[in-house]
């Protein structure tokens, strides 16, 4: 396990250590700005491309619009399953796009702090005006763009299927964060 840099932006001025002992799997802890210069390196519209292709983990969640509340659908979409989108209350999520784009991957790098066994992957999301997830069972770290939002995949018919050309294959080890 690789060490951190004594206190840290993305801990909140706190130290690695202090962060294990106090907040980890203890209580929650929202730093703001934690990454004050980050640039998502994927559009909404290549976060789709990756939920429509073959072996890539994805999931669309409606809270309103679908079948019935809180409808959850599993990928892969098809192209006209985002195109038919209400403007509002919806996310996509997709698995595991630290194996599927390197820049993600590259993210990994600051958690270094972290033993690898507790590092899974780094699931990415999109959601309009009012889009959630819902009640979350499990420990997410989500890592929002400050920039402003890009128009919802209006165009995302002109952006192909994103980079699942870059995919690779699924390790075997799973690590979890």
């Amino acid at each position: 396990m690789q060490t951190a840099s004594p206190t840290s932006t993305l801990l909140g001025d706190r130290s690695p250590t202090e962060f294990l002992d106090t907040y980890w799997q203890k209580r929650p802890l929202v730093v703001r700005d934690a990454l004050p210069d980050f640039e998502s390196p994927l559009t909404p519209n290549e976060l789709a491309g990756l939920a429509c292709e073959e072996g890539v983990e994805s999931r669309l969640i409606l809270e309103e619009g679908g079948d019935y509340p809180w409808q959850l659908k599993h990928g892969p979409f098809e192209q006209d399953d985002f195109l038919t989108l209400p403007e509002t209350h919806w996310t996509v999520l997709v698995q595991e796009v630290d194996r599927l784009i390197p820049e993600v991957g590259a993210l990994l790098d600051r958690f270094r702090f972290l033993p690898d066994w507790r590092i899974d992957d780094v699931m990415v999301s999109y959601a309009p005006t009012h889009g959630t997830v819902g009640p979350a069972h499990r420990q997410l770290r989500r890592l929002p763009d400050p920039g402003p939002r890009p128009p919802p995949l209006e165009n995302w018919h002109r952006a192909g299927r994103g980079r699942g050309d870059r995919a690779r294959p699924r390790r075997a080890h799973s690590r979890r964060l």
